[in-house]
């Protein structure tokens, strides 16, 4: 099948796992950006503990 697309098993491969980390990137970015837009905070990729105690 892949022949017939003119790409190789290993190319196509190489292009799924990249599609892979491209859609999980932009699904996680849509969920923070709906997060932020629906409860109005700032959300960090880190957790940090603050020193507020």
């Amino acid at each position: 099948m892949f022949k017939e697309l003119g790409i190789s098993g290993a190319t196509f491969l190489i292009i799924m796992i990249v599609l892979y980390f491209v859609i999980k990137w932009a699904v996680k970015n849509g969920i923070k950006d709906a997060y932020e837009e629906i409860k109005g905070e700032a959300i960090t990729d880190d957790v940090e503990e603050s020193d507020d105690e």
